[in-house]
């Protein structure tokens, strides 16, 4: 028994050894963390940051595909539901009006409460384009397609400061 554990201690001990003196003299250990081991004097233990770099700018990578991905998706569908609109109107003609009279927020709403929306229509304005309820309720999706019908209709006097 006692010569196997002498034989363990030297294993465990060589496997500790090596590894630690491969990593003082290629020099890629830091210098912060070191240890004491048989004859050596100090030995760093810091593992090499390469895998850990090569890993976090793989993640990095995807994420930026994905994110981009993503992006087009949006704007493919945009332009498949814009490519709907009544009239003819231009998605950058809507973006503008939209832009201008709410900061293109769907949700967005006067500070007296008159106007509601995207492109801020009022109650009267918005039923006479088929549309039901609260205008800033209602899907984006809808309200371009209600101002995209206005539009068409009446040009841009409905918006004199944005048309």
């Amino acid at each position: 028994m006692l010569i196997k554990r002498k034989y363990i201690v030297a294993f465990v001990t060589a496997a500790l050894v090596f590894p630690a003196a491969a990593l003082a003299a290629s020099g890629t250990g830091g210098a912060d963390a070191k240890a004491a081991v048989g004859d050596f004097k100090a030995v760093a233990l810091a593992p090499p940051r390469a895998p850990v770099d090569r890993f976090q700018r793989l993640a990095h990578q995807i994420a930026h595909r994905v994110h981009v991905q993503e992006r087009e998706t949006k704007r493919r569908e945009r332009r498949e539901a814009f490519a709907t609109l009544p009239g003819g109107v231009s998605i950058e003609t809507l973006e503008s009006i939209a832009a201008c009279e709410s900061g293109g927020d769907p949700k967005a709403v006067s500070s007296d409460g008159t106007y509601r929306g995207k492109y801020q229509f009022d109650y009267g304005t918005w039923e006479s384009v088929g549309g039901h309820g609260d205008p800033a309720a209602a899907p984006e999706a809808e309200q371009d397609y209600r101002a995209a019908l206005l539009y068409s209709r009446s040009g841009s006097s409905p918006w004199p400061v944005c048309g």
